[in-house]
Order: C-alpha cells, then sequence, then structure tokens
C-alpha cells in the first residue's frame, strides 16, 4: 500500500456532502448553473482542490466567498469545469471522421456542427482545420458552446502556448492530415495564434447541457469527455438534447470512455464506428 502524502489540502468532514449540496444550491440559485447533476466523487477532488486555493476550511466558507466575493464564482469555474483538452485529442476519432463520415457529410449543400462543452476551443479548431482539408468548411458552421465564460474567451481568442504546438502537430498528423498543422497557424512571444479565417465559421456560446435546451438542427454533434463528469440522470438528459438536435441520418460522437449502451437513447442510433464512440442516428428516429 502506498505511504500516505501530506497534499496540504483540507481534508473532507462529516458535514461534506451536505455543505456541497448547499453550495450547488446556491450555485444555481445565484448564477444559474447547474452542476448538481455531475458524478459526486469527482466533484468532490475538485472542490477540495478549490478549498485549497480559496483557503477554506470548509465548503461553508467557500459558499459564503462565492455568494458575497464576486471575482471568486469564475476563479472556481475552473475547477468545476475541467479543461484538459488538444488538438485533435485521440487521432483515430479524427480519422474515423474523415473516412465514415465526410463522405456523408458532403451530400449536404450546408452543414451545422455542435462541439458541446468545447472548452478552450481545442476540438472545435481541430474539426475547422480537418473540415478545410476537406474543402467543407466554406458551408459549415460549428456551433461551440460551454458554461465555462472565461474557457470561452479563451477558445475565441485561438490563442495556445507554442510548447504544445508540438503534440498537437503529431496528434494532427495521425489524424490523416492532409497539410501542415503550420499552415493554420502564426506565432510570436512564444504564443502560438490560429488562423481568423477558421473563426469566421464558429459561434461561441454559452450553453449548459443540465438547463438549456436544443437551439438548432445539426449534422453532427461531438461531446467527448464531457458526459464521464455527468450522473446518470444528466447524462440521459444531454443525450437526450443530442438526440433532438440532430437531423435524421446525424453523427454524434463521443468520448472513448462514454457510450450509448446504457442509455434509453441507445435505440435510436447505429453504431458507426463502435472502437471510436461515432453513432449515426436513425432515420426514423
Amino acid at each position: 500500500m502506498d505511504a500516505q502524502v501530506n497534499t496540504g489540502m483540507p481534508s473532507p468532514n462529516k458535514h461534506f456532502d451536505i455543505e456541497m449540496q448547499l453550495l450547488l444550491d446556491a450555485i444555481y440559485l445565484k448564477y444559474h448553473c447547474d452542476f448538481r447533476g455531475y458524478a459526486g466523487a469527482s466533484l468532490k477532488r475538485r472542490l477540495v482542490t478549490a478549498m485549497n486555493r480559496f483557503g477554506c476550511e470548509t465548503l461553508s466558507q467557500l459558499q459564503d466567498k462565492v455568494l458575497h466575493e464576486p471575482e471568486v464564482f469564475p476563479a472556481l469555474m475552473d475547477y468545476l469545469t475541467v479543461q484538459v483538452s488538444e488538438m485533435f485529442r485521440d487521432p483515430a476519432y479524427f480519422l474515423s471522421l474523415r473516412e465514415k463520415v465526410i463522405p456523408l457529410l458532403r451530400t449536404y449543400p450546408s452543414l451545422k456542427i455542435w462541439v458541446a462543452g468545447c472548452s478552450a476551443g481545442e476540438e472545435v479548431y481541430s474539426l475547422a482545420i480537418l473540415l478545410r482539408e476537406e474543402g467543407l468548411l466554406e458551408r459549415t458552421l460549428i456551433y461551440a458552446t460551454d458554461i465555462n465564460s472565461t474557457a470561452l474567451k479563451k477558445a475565441e481568442s485561438g490563442v495556445y502556448s507554442l510548447d504544445r504546438i508540438a503534440g498537437f502537430t503529431s496528434n494532427h498528423q495521425k489524424s490523416g492530415a492532409k497539410t501542415s498543422l503550420s499552415d493554420y497557424y502564426t506565432t510570436g512571444y512564444g504564443r502560438a495564434v490560429f488562423d481568423k479565417t477558421l473563426r469566421q465559421h464558429i459561434v461561441f456560446s454559452d450553453h449548459s447541457l443540465a438547463t438549456d435546451s436544443v437551439f438548432a438542427e445539426m449534422h453532427l454533434v461531438s461531446c467527448r469527455n464531457v458526459l464521464i463528469y455527468f450522473n446518470r440522470q444528466l447524462q440521459e438528459r444531454a443525450l437526450g438534447l443530442f438526440r433532438e438536435s440532430l437531423c435524421r441520418k446525424g453523427f454524434l460522437g463521443l468520448g472513448s470512455k462514454e457510450s450509448l449502451r446504457f442509455s434509453s437513447h441507445a435505440d435510436a442510433f447505429d453504431e458507426v464506428v463502435r472502437e471510436d464512440r461515432i453513432f449515426q442516428k436513425k432515420n426514423l428516429a
């Protein structure tokens, strides 16, 4: 057994679950952001980290800061939402999109794509580059949504640290790239700034899978590594939104650890690429 390590973080006390429920209720009532359907274990870990960051011994102290110190909530959002991604993450997924999905998307005169939970925008720009390589970006509108306004602003800027570009480039090549990633950004001051012509086809907007409704009919919905942070009820709600939003024969992409298998919506979809979690809405669904 590994020895215990003192992380310097406060440990959850016996009232933690009660305090967590009260904090999430307070956040919902004051800021209209609903985290009450997020998976408990993951949320607890992130809140313990946040308590340390804000110098709080209890969640009740953190709740007091959230309610009375306006600058705290935007900072707390970076703990409540998971901001971990990279361009062309899981390259096999993007390769499958090229080979199995793009040929069918070509048959539409115009396309709408929804990236739900877009974080800092890495997946959005990946899809935009893929679509440009395949000659489809000019007739595509990509909706990139998230509940974290700070992440959305970063995504909209299209600016990433230069030390991440090598990893992005490797993923891009593995995704079946037809161009060089360097064709799409300029560098300076340790940063890579992605081409503003990519952003012309992207609409960044606040949207909550917990509380908001469908806003357009989509040909492809990509929501990857988001549902794993939801409890079963919220997963069902989100999948219902995707099903409602997709046109007939539209496509749904999920993360590598996510599935429709145990969902009430499973019968509405066919598997296109099982290992890469790509599904297609049935014609009559």
